[in-house]
């Protein structure tokens, strides 16, 4: 490779100085002045793809380095809080691996192998943004987590709740449903049992009409009914019937309704032909218009024992026997028909 020329040789002027070199705004004792060199065929050689800078003795070169690192060091601070302040997702800056500001500048041997970058990559800029993201979403799932956690918690009361309370209603249907048996069984068993009570006195009251049937006995047989109690008319003194007419064949045997004594037998004007039966208890019986008499007074006689026949003797229109009955012998009888039925008789 041939020589290049020698350059011409550069003026010094010590006077004037470029106040914008490096930004500063006056001229320092540290800068230049510079030191004439003249380049050569050796001096220009390229060294392994590197290029060779003018070397500038002094602080300058110093500066320079300072300005590089510093105008790095802000780039990168810049970036790492630009990272941290985005809501958007980090991104990693990566920059190309530079040799050291210092290896530009080296004087050792263009032979030496100097290393090809610096100790530390500036594409690891990223590892704090990286580290605080990390810890971001470490937190966030944290939370998450927990969020997560009480929701199942709530859902696990709430099924537990609307359990109980489904419980607690079929408990309570449960014990309507056994409360509405009970009053049911209840109901019926009263009614049951009212049911029997009442079948019980009325097989009772039968019985005892059918004991008292054997003590009493209808006045007369093969009868007709044709007047009964309080049946008004003009026919009657009173206005009104007082006893029960059983209508039938004159001569028809006439009987003691009940075990007494006879207290008065003969004539007893509209009645005809009359006899008293009176009773232990004192109610007197009469039987009116007899053809014929066959009992005495005084003379105790039995259920269905004859004490007479009938007739149409007095006011009648007709052969019957006209039954009144006298409560304790009062003037004012009471219903023939009731009293016999109440006896366990049917007339």
């Amino acid at each position: 490779m041939a020589s290049n020329r020698l350059a011409p040789e550069a003026p010094f002027a010590p006077d004037r100085h470029d106040t914008e070199t490096f930004g500063y705004g006056g001229r320092r004792a540290d800068e230049g002045p510079w030191e004439e060199w003249n380049p050569t065929a050796e001096s220009t050689r390229p060294a392994r793809g590197r290029h060779r800078v003018a070397k500038q003795r002094g602080g300058g070169l110093a500066r320079s380095s300072t300005v590089l690192g510093v105008g790095v060091i802000a780039a990168v601070g810049a970036g790492g809080m630009a990272s941290a302040n985005s809501s958007k997702p980090p991104v990693s800056i990566s920059l190309p691996d530079l040799p050291s500001v210092g290896s530009l500048f080296d004087d050792a041997s263009e032979d030496s192998d100097a290393p090809e970058g610096s100790a530390t990559a500036l594409s690891s800029v990223g590892v704090a943004t990286t580290g605080t993201e990390q810890g971001t979403s470490d937190a966030g799932e944290v939370l998450r987590n927990r969020i997560m956690a009480q929701a199942e918690q709530q859902q696990a009361q709430l099924e537990a709740k609307a359990l109980a309370d489904a419980e607690a209603a079929a408990v309570k249907k449960a014990e309507e449903a056994a409360a509405k048996a009970q009053q049911e069984a209840e109901a019926k068993a009263a009614a049951e049992k009212k049911k029997a009570e009442e079948e019980a006195a009325r097989k009772a009251e039968e019985a005892r009409l059918a004991e008292l049937a054997r003590q009493y006995t209808l006045p007369t047989s093969s009868y007709t009914v044709t007047s009964s109690f309080g049946q008004a008319g003009a026919m009657w003194s009173s206005g009104y019937h007082t006893g029960l007419d059983f209508a039938a064949p004159t001569g028809t045997l006439i009987k003691a309704v009940h075990s007494g004594t006879i207290t008065e037998a003969g004539w007893a004007g509209s009645y005809g032909y009359r006899t008293i039966l009176t009773l232990d208890d004192g109610t007197e019986l009469w039987f009116c218009h007899q053809s014929s008499i066959s009992v005495n007074v005084g003379q105790k006689v039995s259920t269905g024992d004859v004490i007479g026949r009938v007739g149409a003797t007095g006011n009648v229109t007709g052969p019957h026997l006209h039954f009144e009955v006298h409560p304790d012998g009062q003037a004012g009888g009471v219903d023939p028909m009731a009293w016999l039925r109440g006896k366990g008789l049917n007339p």
